[in-house]
């Protein structure tokens, strides 16, 4: 292995290693269930393919790179998936949002009986209401 390839898996583990602790910084920071969920999906999910990536390279033998891309590959169909789990659990246990976000866009539109989702006009004609979730301000106006 040459001096320059020695520096790019390092630099491949270091940055595979700093998203990874963006992620963990993410999940103890962030406000709400709906934020840390994104931030360990999103930014752990990068540094673990950083970090598959240099352990491919420093190898360099195609069984270690095929099965680091199988890995890469399982993450990417899997991280979006639990995400979205983990985010409709929360949302169905009535996990209340960050009190600066800007909207909840299923208010009335979820009916948490038959957990079917309706279109906006069906809700508003319905009046559908989710028991349990406090009233949002309205976002605000446009910057003029």
């Amino acid at each position: 292995m040459t001096w320059v390839g020695a520096i790019m898996i390092g630099l491949l583990l270091l940055l595979g290693a700093g998203f990874s602790l963006v992620a963990a910084l993410g999940v103890l920071r962030m406000p709400d269930l709906y934020t840390r969920m994104q931030a360990a999906a999103k930014t752990g999910t990068l540094g673990t393919v950083l970090m598959l990536a240099a352990l491919a390279a420093y190898f360099g033998e195609p069984d270690v790179a095929t099965r680091a891309a199988v890995v890469v590959i399982f993450l990417f169909l899997t991280a979006p998936v639990a995400a979205h789990i983990i985010a409709r659990a929360g949302y169905l246990s009535g996990s209340l949002l960050w009190k600066g976000s800007v909207c909840d866009e299923l208010k009335g539109k979820y009916d948490p009986h038959s957990h079917a989702l309706a279109g906006a006009n069906e809700a508003e004609s319905k009046g559908a209401e989710i028991p349990g979730r406090p009233e949002l301000p309205p976002p605000p106006p446009p910057p003029t």
